[in-house]
């Protein structure tokens, strides 16, 4: 029987218990991907980063990021987290730490306060944006249980959008983002009829609130995640998306999100013009929970 410690931060706030909890198991080497799948199954968060080395330099890490149900090739809150556990630990370098994920290299930045204590980071998404299919307004107003006249098309229909991970992208009406609902039939018949989802649908609804500045809500309800309190990974794309929208070489970006969830969070964004595409940045920080110690025979 051997034994691995982990840690839990909420992710994407300065307060406990708002932001998006995550588990990180610093170091796992030895466990099988099926002892990784078990503990972030037995640990029930939308988030559990177990993290390997990789190579001889001391700021490489290979992070692994698993949901309830399977492996995610990227994403926000586990890598700012992450990055956040290990500069507590010393384990950066000058700064700076690089993560070989499934998506790519993840480039970190840690965030720190007046003392050098570490605060949180902010992220590199690994991928310029990409875009995927259009989808009806019907299609995603039923998944979100609302009307057809609540999703707002005049910048842009309802669109898969990524940075390394895919969601589809959809501005909705103030009022409307606060009743949204998961409709789980809807979803499923969604998925059914769009093939190019490739079997995956995570929705990310915004509404403008303000200048620059949105409130969001995601949901991926097939996926086990009914609604998430913050999505990094679904924030980087939303800039990037409104960058490509607009002529300016840059755009940042305050998303709130998690509100109606009781668990507030801010994710701050920056959208730039790349050689390669638009590029994105997530940044927020971070607040520790709970340490712990997890048996795997």
């Amino acid at each position: 029987m051997r034994t691995y410690s982990f840690v839990t931060v909420d992710v994407f706030t300065t307060t406990r218990f708002g932001g998006n909890p995550l588990a990180v198991f610093p170091d796992a080497r030895g466990m099988s991907d099926a002892g990784m799948q078990s503990r972030a199954a037995e640990v029930n968060l939308s988030g559990t980063t177990f993290v390997l080395p990789r190579g001889v330099q001391a700021l490489n890490a290979r992070v692994r990021i698993f949901t309830r149900t399977r492996e995610m090739p990227f994403a926000g809150h586990p890598n700012v987290g992450t990055a956040y556990v290990l500069a507590q630990q010393g384990r950066d370098k000058g700064g700076k730490l690089l993560f070989e994920e499934l998506a790519g290299l993840v480039e970190i930045d840690v965030e720190r306060d007046a003392s050098g204590a570490p605060v949180g980071a902010t992220i590199a998404a690994p991928q310029p944006l990409s875009l995927g299919p259009e989808l009806p307004v019907e299609m995603v107003a039923a998944c979100a249980s609302l009307q057809p006249a609540d999703i707002r098309v005049a910048a842009h229909k309802p669109v898969g959008a990524s940075l390394g991970n895919p969601f589809v992208i959809a501005e909705v009406e103030p009022a409307a983002l606060t009743r949204a609902t998961p409709d789980f039939p809807s979803f499923r018949q969604a998925l059914e009829g769009t093939p190019a989802l490739n079997g995956r649908l995570g929705l990310y609804l915004y509404a403008h609130a303000g200048q620059g500045s949105v409130q969001a809500r995601m949901f991926a309800p097939l996926g086990g995640t009914i609604e998430d309190p913050a999505t990094g990974s679904a924030a980087g794309p939303l800039g990037a998306l409104l960058l490509s929208l607009a002529s300016e070489p840059e755009l940042c970006l305050d998303i709130h999100q998690g509100v109606v969830m009781g668990r507030p969070s801010l994710l701050r964004v920056v959208a730039r013009r790349a050689a390669d595409g638009i590029r994105a940045t997530i940044a927020g920080q971070c607040v520790p929970v709970l340490r712990g110690e997890a048996e795997l025979g």
